[in-house]
């Protein structure tokens, strides 16, 4: 666990002493496929709690970009990554990783199927990931794609904004008196 600790004003080190950093070692953090949307939720966040110890990236993280790892923080690297959905991690991005220093990979998403765990371990990098996400929030979600399909809301929509009025093709059926279920697994179904 990172807990953000100053020590002379300028520098944050991790307080605790188990996991990917040594004791006393600075966070650099290199954060890939950053959006817009994310610069004032996730990224000020970071960024608080480790001033000047986060660069962002644009771009997703595959083998050809794995080398920026290497020229993050004025040629120094970074130790850590910070990946989401669709960043790869496969053995030949890992082993580059590693071989640059990155001890730590921080998915910001439940999924880690594009990472390659067994070449994580063996290259001594621990991995950690979201391990769900608001589950209440999905199942309510499909309820409302549901009901948006039954009543045919994005066709009336769409013909609403063409001046189209008509109700032909519209009509959906009643959700009274039917039972709803959510199939999935995990935590959602």
């Amino acid at each position: 666990r990172f807990s953000p600790v100053p020590i002379d004003g300028r520098r944050w080190v991790r307080q605790a002493t188990a996991g990917p950093l040594a004791a006393g070692e600075e966070l650099r953090l290199a954060v890939f496929s950053v959006r817009p949307y994310m610069r004032k939720s996730q990224l000020e966040v970071l960024e608080a709690s480790f001033p000047g110890h986060v660069e962002q990236y644009e771009t997703s993280l595959c083998a050809s970009t794995a080398p920026l790892v290497s020229t993050a923080f004025g040629g120094l690297g970074a130790n850590a990554v910070c990946l989401f959905v669709n960043d790869e991690a496969s053995s030949e991005v890992v082993h580059a990783l590693a071989d640059r220093g990155v001890r730590f990979i921080a998915m910001r998403c439940a999924g880690y199927d594009k990472v390659d765990l067994l070449c994580c371990k063996q290259c001594g990098i621990a991995v950690a990931r979201v391990p769900a996400y608001s589950p209440h929030a999905i199942a309510e979600h499909a309820v409302a794609l549901m009901l948006c399909l039954n009543r045919q809301l994005i066709t009336a929509s769409t013909r609403v904004q063409m001046g189209n009025y008509a109700l032909s093709g519209l009509v959906g059926f009643d959700m009274h008196g039917k039972t709803v279920g959510v199939v999935g697994t995990g935590k959602i179904g």
